[in-house]
C-alpha cells in the first residue's frame, strides 16, 4: 500500500549543484516541507540515501511502520528519495526507516535537515515550519555591518544556555532567556553574545558539541520560533549573536548521521580520517561533494533563517591536520607527503568564501590551536579566509603568568609580553572560554594567587590587560563576577555570590571596562594592526611593570596603558612618552568602586622633555598594587 505521491522540489540544476558540492541552500529542498499539492495539504519529504534499497517515512501518522509510506527514488542516480504524503501536518513526529542494499542493514534515522526534534532522550524529528516568524530586527540588520566590523569594538559574552541561570534547577526557556539574558548582557555592556552549540544534541555532558540535528535549535528550551525570538530580542537591544558551529565531527548515536544508509555516508570511510580518537566521534568526509554541500548549507541556514551574526568554528585544528591526536602509524600523509588534510582545508576555504560572498556583514571565527599559517588571511593569497582566530597562545601564557605569586613574576616577564611578538600575524580574539574553567583547571578567579583581596585585584588586572591588548575579547559566563567554583553544566552559575562586595566589585569592573572599551577608539580601530600598538617598556622585569600605547585613527584618542603585576605601590614611577602635554588618568582597576585600594593619579601629570624608554619625553606617575591604569594625553 503506497500512500506517497510523486512530487519533487529538486530541479535538474539542483541535482547538478548538489552532486558537484556547490548547492548551498539544500535546506530549501531536503527535509520535511509542509506544502499544498493540487489543493491537498500535506508534507513533502526528501532524504539522501544512495546505498538504500528502500526508504520509508515512519511516524505518528502510520504507527511507525514502514509499509504505508515508502518514498520514491529519483531516476538520476543522485541517491535522493522523495515524495508527498497528504493529510499530515506540522507537529507530527517522524523518522526515515532505511533498508540498505549493504548486507540488508536496516537503520531508523532522524531527518538530517529536520527543523525541530523531540526533547532528549527522545529522538524523533518533528515536522515544522519556520517561515511564519515575523522578525522585528530590521534596524539591526541594516546597520550590523558597522557593529560587526573588524575596526569596531567586539566584546563577547560566551554562554551555555543550560547553565547560565536556572529556576528551581530547571532550564530557563528561550522566552525567559529573551528577558533575563538579554537584559543582563546589555547591562554588562557586551557587544556580542556567543552560544555554545544550540543545535540539537542527545547528550548533555557533551555541552552540545556532539550534534545530531544540525538544522534545529535544541528543544530543551523551546521551539524554533522561540529561539528566533531570543535572537530578535538581542538584535533589538543592539547585541550581535554568534553561534558555536561544529563541522568537525559528530556522534555515532544510532539515530544520527553515522552509518546513515548502511554505508559511511557522512563520515569518511577510512577510520584514519573518519574517526576522532579524542572524542570517540565520527569525522565528516570533506572529500565528498554532497557532504560539503550539507555543511555549507547548514552555515548558510543559520545566517539566513536565524539572522545569526557570526559563526565560531569549533576544533579547526582537528580538521586541518591528518595527524591530530594520532600516533605514528595512525595516519597517512597527503599526496605531497605532508600532514595537512587538503580536503578539509579546501572545505574551510569554500565555507568562508561562500559565507562572506553572501553575508559580508558577519564574522567567522576559528578555534584553531596551532600556528597554522594564514587562518585569517584572504583565500586569494592562500589563507583560510576566517574573520578572526582565537589567540590560544596568549590565553595559555597569560593564565600561566597570572597563576604565579607576584614575587616570582619578574622571572617570567616574557610570558606576559611574548604575545605581542606575533599579535598581528592573524586577526586574533583573546578568549577566556569555558575550556579554561573545567576538568580541575579551577575558575578564572580560582587561578589567581594570594588572599581574597589579591585574587580579585589580579582578576581585574587580568581583564584590564586583556581588554587593552590588541585584538577582540571573549569572556565565559561567571568570569565577570568572580565565580569561585569551576563551571558545571548541570547547575546554574552561583549568582548568590553577588551578595558579597568583592563579587559586586568584579562585576561592576567588567561592566565599566566594557563601556570604556566601547568608547575608546584607540582600543579597536587598529586592533589587528601593528600601527595600533607601541611599546613604552616591556623590559622592567624587576618591578614586573609593562607600559604601552594604543592608537586609533586620530592621535588625540591615543591611550597609555600601564600594568603593575605586583602588590607593591609604585610612586614616582617614570615612563617614556611619545608626545608632550598632560597625562590624565581615565581608567583605574584599583578604584574603591571595584574593591580596590583607591590609589590613583588624581592630578594631571605634566610630560617633560626628558628622554626615557627610547621616547623623547617622560612623565612621573603612581601605580596602584596589582593594578592597571589607563591615561590619555591632553594638550
Amino acid at each position: 500500500m503506497n500512500n506517497v505521491k510523486n512530487h519533487s522540489l529538486f530541479t535538474d540544476f539542483d541535482i547538478s549543484l548538489f552532486k558537484s558540492g556547490k548547492h548551498f541552500k539544500l535546506y530549501e529542498k531536503f527535509g520535511a516541507h509542509p506544502i499544498e499539492l493540487n489543493g491537498e495539504k500535506g508534507v513533502y519529504f526528501s532524504v539522501w540515501a544512495p546505498s538504500a534499497n528502500s526508504v520509508s517515512v515512519v511516524g505518528d501518522f502510520n504507527h511507525w511502520n514502514d509499509i504505508e509510506h515508502p518514498l520514491n527514488v529519483r531516476w538520476d542516480s543522485s541517491g535522493i528519495w522523495e515524495g508527498f504524503i497528504p493529510n499530515i501536518e506540522k507537529g507530527v513526529r517522524y523518522k526515515f526507516k532505511i533498508h540498505s542494499n549493504n548486507n540488508g542493514i536496516v537503520t531508523e534515522k532522524i531527518d538530517p535537515y529536520g527543523l525541530y526534534f523531540e526533547t532528549p532522550p527522545k529522538t524523533a524529528s518533528i515536522v515544522w515550519d519556520i517561515s511564519d516568524y515575523q522578525w522585528k530586527d530590521s534596524s539591526w540588520m541594516s546597520y550590523r555591518k558597522d557593529k560587526n566590523g573588524l575596526d569596531k569594538p567586539y566584546s563577547v559574552y560566551e554562554v551555555h544556555l543550560g547553565s547560565w541561570k536556572r529556576k528551581d534547577n530547571e532550564f530557563l526557556s528561550y522566552i525567559e532567556l529573551a528577558e533575563d539574558l538579554v537584559n543582563y548582557v546589555k547591562d554588562m555592556n557586551f557587544t556580542h553574545v556567543e552560544f555554545m552549540p544550540v543545535m540539537e544534541y542527545p547528550y548533555d555532558p557533551s555541552w552540545g558539541y556532539q550534534l545530531v540535528g544540525y538544522f534545529a535549535p535544541t528543544s530543551r528550551f523551546g521551539n524554533p520560533q522561540e529561539f528566533m525570538y531570543l535572537i530578535d530580542q538581542f538584535h533589538q537591544n543592539d547585541i550581535g549573536v554568534i553561534l558555536d558551529w561544529v563541522p568537525s565531527h559528530f556522534p555515532s548515536d544510532a539515530h544520527g548521521l553515522g552509518f546513515f544508509d548502511g554505508s559511511h555516508l557522512y563520515e569518511h570511510p577510512d577510520t584514519k580520517k573518519g574517526y576522532h580518537p579524542d572524542w570517540k566521534s565520527l569525522i565528516f568526509n570533506y572529500e565528498r561533494n554532497e557532504v560539503r554541500s550539507f555543511l555549507i548549507s547548514n552555515a548558510m541556514f543559520w545566517l539566513e533563517k536565524y539572522h545569526i551574526d557570526g559563526l565560531r568554528v569549533d576544533a579547526v585544528a582537528s580538521m586541518i591536520y591528518l595527524d591530530y591526536s594520532r600516533e605514528y602509524g595512525e595516519w597517512d600523509a597527503n599526496e605531497y607527503g605532508g600532514n595537512e588534510n587538503l580536503a578539509a582545508i579546501s572545505f574551510l576555504k569554500e565555507f568562508n568564501q561562500t559565507v562572506y560572498q553572501n553575508f559580508e556583514d558577519v564574522q567567522t571565527i576559528a578555534e584553531e590551536s596551532t600556528a597554522f599559517s594564514g587562518v585569517t588571511k584572504p583565500i586569494d593569497i592562500g589563507g583560510l579566509g576566517f574573520g578572526m582566530k582565537w589567540m590560544m597562545g596568549w590565553m595559555h601564557d597569560t593564565l600561566d603568568y597570572f597563576s604565579k605569586d607576584p614575587i616570582y613574576r619578574k622571572h617570567h616577564q616574557n610570558e606576559i609580553t611574548f604575545s605581542l611578538a606575533y599579535a598581528f600575524t592573524e586577526n586574533f580574539m583573546l578568549p577566556l572560554s569555558h575550556d579554561e574553567v573545567v576538568y580541575g583547571k579551577k575558575s578564572i578567579l580560582g587561578k589567581m594567587p594570594g588572599d581574597e583581596w589579591q585574587k580579585f585585584a589580579n582578576l581585574r588586572l587580568l581583564y584590564g590587560f586583556m581588554f587593552t591588548h590588541p585584538g577582540t575579547n571573549l569572556l565565559f559566563q561567571g568570569g565577570e563576577f568572580g565565580q569561585y567554583e569551576e563551571w558545571d553544566f548541570q547547575h546554574s552559575l552561583d549568582w548568590h555570590l553577588l551578595q558579597h562586595k568583592p563579587h559586586i566589585g568584579a562585576q561592576t569592573f567588567v561592566k565599566d571596562l566594557n563601556l570604556f572599551y566601547k568608547n575608546a577608539p584607540a582600543l579597536y580601530e587598529k586592533g589587528f594592526s601593528h600601527e595600533g600598538f607601541d611599546w613604552i617598556n616591556y623590559g622592567d622585569y624587576e618591578n614586573s611593570v609593562i607600559a604601552y600605547i594604543r592608537k586609533g585613527h586620530d592621535t588625540e584618542n591615543d591611550l597609555v596603558v600601564v600594568c603593575n603585576f605586583t602588590s607593591v605601590v609604585r610612586e614616582k614611577y617614570v615612563i617614556g612618552m611619545h608626545k608632550k602635554g598632560k597625562l590624565k588618568e581615565v581608567f583605574n582597576s584599583d578604584s574603591v568602586t571595584y574593591g580596590g585600594s583607591g590609589i590613583k593619579n588624581s592630578k594631571q601629570a605634566t610630560i617633560k622633555k626628558k628622554e626615557r624608554d627610547g621616547k623623547p619625553f617622560s612623565v612621573e606617575i603612581t601605580l596602584p598594587p596589582l593594578g592597571l591604569v589607563v591615561f590619555k594625553v591632553n594638550d
